[in-house]
């Protein structure tokens, strides 16, 4: 039986090369895809980071530009599922993912008490040994970071991660302001950057966030959980090549 990924995304504003290329590379894997958003509507990502200016200086590759273009003819075949419906469980999902982007539109997934509860109730079931996985990179480690246990603690607690480092986000927002103003942060000008907020919620961040300011791919596998996470849209084929080797020898395919 094929592996089994839910894709937790917002309505719109995820990077697309952090989408789009994960689902190519699950879909090569024969993993088995569904896009799961609040009310069960077919995502969109980032225009920005698609067509004009934006993406020819700052966005998605042309590789990456097609590689999304081939997911929205898929997704023509497709129905989304939604995270609100009554009954709603990522039990029979072997992996969720998790993807990022810092267009405000995000905050759909990352701040949902919904998404907050089904992550409280997957994520600790992916303490190894076991068949339940995650996969998270750029803001979509925040989905994770601010999802509260009954403690109060983060869901990440206690696992090692990596997410877009505050240094790369600040860089690119005062680069960018004066013709994007606080395009570049999600929650707005002078908010905590997403390296910030992930280690506000760890027991040890001085150990357990992991981080790269190289251009060279860069990933985090952690040794507790089957959890896997990235930084930024140059990691997400890394991301993908390691997250489908983590499933694989999980579910036992």
């Amino acid at each position: 039986m094929s592996p089994k990924v839910a894709f937790l995304m917002a309505n719109y504003g995820h990077d697309p090369t952090e989408t789009a290329i994960p689902y190519t590379e699950f879909k090569k894997a024969g993993f088995e895809i569904d896009f799961v958003t609040e009310k069960g509507n077919m995502p969109e990502c980032d225009a920005k980071m698609l067509t004009g200016m934006t993406q020819k200086l700052l966005g998605a590759t042309k590789d990456a530009v097609d590689q999304y273009n081939a997911m929205k003819e898929d997704m023509k075949t497709i129905k989304a599922k939604a995270w609100t419906d009554e009954g709603f469980t990522l039990e029979p999902y072997d992996l969720v993912f998790l993807p990022g982007g810092h267009e405000k539109g995000v905050v759909q997934v990352i701040n949902s008490p919904v998404t907050h509860r089904l992550m409280v109730d997957y994520f600790p079931k992916t303490r190894k040994p076991s068949k339940k996985n995650v996969s998270a990179i750029c803001h979509g480690v925040m989905v994770l970071s601010e999802s509260s246990l009954p403690n109060g603690k983060s869901v990440l607690h206690d696992a090692t991660t990596t997410a877009l480092p505050g240094f790369m986000e600040q860089g690119i927002f005062w680069a960018t302001r004066a013709f994007l103003g606080d395009y570049y942060k999600t929650y707005g000008a002078g908010s905590d950057s997403v390296q910030t907020s992930v280690e506000k919620r760890l027991d040890d961040p001085s150990k357990q966030y992991f981080n790269s300011l190289g251009s060279s791919p860069f990933i985090r596998e952690d040794e507790t959980y089957n959890y896997i996470s990235g930084r930024f849209p140059p990691d997400a084929a890394l991301l993908a090549e390691k997250t489908i080797t983590l499933v694989q020898k999980s579910v036992g395919s």
